[in-house]
């Protein structure tokens, strides 16, 4: 079993900046691949980031390339969405989920929000 919990969501204004966390917990040695979702009210479910647990190989959505940055400390077993010039359209609520195995996710936090009004 992973546990995952995030934090780090809030209120900001268009352009402004927030930091989520996500620390896992439990056998996160097992762990492949993390990565953060976000879903809007009424839309799907998509990808934002995502990163390598061991090499630390990192990808991101088109959409916010440039602005959002993934990273991870292990020793904390701990990653991050460092998330820049933020936009209305990235309000969503935020979760991070884990891989064990390359492709499928196993495990997923709880979910944070993130609201950015213009």
């Amino acid at each position: 079993q992973v546990q995952l919990v995030e934090s780090g969501g809030g209120l900001v204004q268009a352009g402004g900046s927030l930091r989520l966390s996500c620390a896992a917990s439990g056998r996160t040695f097992d762990i492949y691949y993390m990565g953060w979702f976000r879903q809007a009210p009424g839309k799907e479910r998509e990808f934002v980031a995502g990163i390598h647990w061991k090499r630390g190989t990192t990808t991101s959505a088109d959409s916010v390339k440039g602005r959002f940055t993934i990273s991870r400390d292990n020793a904390k077993n701990t990653f991050y969405l460092q998330m820049n010039s933020l936009k209305p359209e990235d309000t969503a609520v935020y979760s991070c989920a884990a891989q064990l195995t390359p492709g499928q996710y196993h495990y997923w936090g709880q979910g944070t929000q993130v609201t950015v009004s213009s």
